[in-house]
């Protein structure tokens, strides 16, 4: 267990290493291992009256709009993450960094499409509904991903880049990791306990994400040695993804990321009768992601979002939505169910950067229908839908009841009113 005075000073050096907007409590930042804390709160700014303000301040990290490149190939180098800066993502997750890329070997092919029979509307050309990889983290060697970070950070002192890391079951080495990352001036980490694939054995990713002990004493060594805000992405393979997110919570991770892709295999070739993607003949169950997932991921979503309002209260997390978003609608759903941001990979593999005009447009069109001004006025609103079956089958029962009530009309000569004369007279006639 940290000291009170090291955890001032974890808070001290996060204030300076981050973008932090005028009006961000600092009292509320986390001592180590707090008791209760999540269901963060997106402060917006003022909206025009022309068009619904999408700006949004996540663990005192201001970004133009909630959606932010998943990581991922598309945050894979300096190139690809300039891109999605000059386009106007919110936010840049690059890909993820370990201390040793020399022990990643990709392959290829290591993706594989499912897709419709037919196109939408009858057209010949398919559609794409699910997409499978099998890549691992970054092969790029770590000291060339920090000269990019850190480049990126003098280009746009002002855009939010987020690193994701992952290591080996190793306090010193997730220390150094952290250590190094941090020079570079990154905005905050995402730490990635949930890659489905890929090197279990050295104890990284989804095999860290799917065992609570585990997880809670990397935790503990992240959240120790971390000065910016730090964001745990979670397996959706896993019974309840509920046990892991609120580990992490409360081991003092500032947030959730929610989720990753679902162990898969995409499909045999009936021709050949190999599996795909298929590798000299061979593969092994990968990642799945895109518009199939997204009601899966919604879900998981929606567990977390309950679980943080009911046992953490209004304490400052965040929670980032991730899974099947290609439209600005589907990120409304996913803000709907408590999520602070939206993040995209895949979508961004199947339409490229500038899509995130087109999420944006789409976002504002939903608010303008709903005349919301900022995201935090819906953001968690249908949360309050959600119910257990035996309570649906007890109001659907007493609103049968009451219909049967009003059909019947009234019950006794004192209940006829001289407005409603009429139509109190059409509910007691049967043709």
């Amino acid at each position: 267990m940290e000291s009170m005075s090291f955890a001032l000073a974890r808070f001290s050096g996060l204030a300076s290493k981050t973008s932090v907007s005028p009006d961000f409590d600092h009292s509320s930042r986390r001592t180590f291992l707090p008791p209760n804390r999540v269901g963060l709160k997106i402060s917006s700014s003022s909206a025009a009256d022309s068009e619904p303000d999408l700006s949004v301040t996540v663990n005192g990290l201001k970004m133009p709009n909630p959606f932010v490149i998943g990581s991922g190939p598309p945050g894979t180098n300096y190139t690809v993450m300039k891109r999605a800066f000059d386009e106007g993502w919110g936010g840049v997750i690059a890909k993820t960094v370990s201390l040793d890329a020399s022990k990643v070997i990709n392959v290829t092919p290591r993706y594989a499409r499912l897709k419709t029979k037919t196109g939408s509307n009858g057209s010949a050309k398919t559609d794409v509904i699910g997409w499978q990889n099998i890549e691992l983290i970054s092969d790029r060697p770590l000291e060339t991903m920090l000269k990019e970070f850190k480049q990126l950070k003098e280009e746009y002192p002002d855009r939010i880049l987020i690193a994701s890391i992952m290591e080996e079951y190793s306090k010193t080495g997730w220390e150094e990791l952290i250590d190094r990352v941090e020079q570079t001036g990154v905005d905050a980490l995402e730490i990635n306990f949930s890659c489905p694939h890929g090197m279990p054995e050295r104890r990284m990713g989804a095999a860290v994400g799917q065992d609570c002990a585990l997880l809670e004493e990397v935790c503990g060594w992240i959240n120790a040695k971390a000065t910016v805000p730090v964001w745990a992405k979670m397996t959706p393979n896993i019974t309840d993804i509920t046990e892991p997110a609120r580990v992490s919570l409360k081991s003092g991770c500032e947030g959730i990321a929610a989720i990753n892709t679902i162990m898969s295999v995409m499909g045999i070739d009936l021709k050949t009768l190999h599996p795909e993607p298929c590798v000299e003949g061979y593969s092994t169950p990968g990642g799945y992601s895109y518009k199939a997932v997204r009601p899966i991921a919604l879900a998981k979503v929606m567990n977390i979002a309950q679980m943080i309002k009911s046992e953490f209260g209004e304490k400052d997390c965040s929670l980032s939505g991730i899974g099947g978003v290609e439209t600005g609608y589907d990120a409304a759903e996913f803000i709907l169910l408590g999520s602070n941001t939206v993040q995209v990979c895949t979508g961004v593999m199947v339409h490229g950067y500038g899509h995130v005009k087109t999420l944006c447009a789409e976002l504002q069109d939903f608010m303008r229908q709903h005349n919301f001004s900022t995201i935090e006025e819906f953001r968690g609103h249908s949360l309050q839908y959600f119910t257990t079956h035996t309570d649906l089958v007890r109001r659907q029962k007493e609103a049968i009841e009451q219909r049967k009530a009003e059909r019947k009309g009234l019950k006794s000569d004192k209940d006829w009113t001289g407005d409603g004369f009429v139509k109190e007279t059409e509910s007691m006639v049967s043709n």
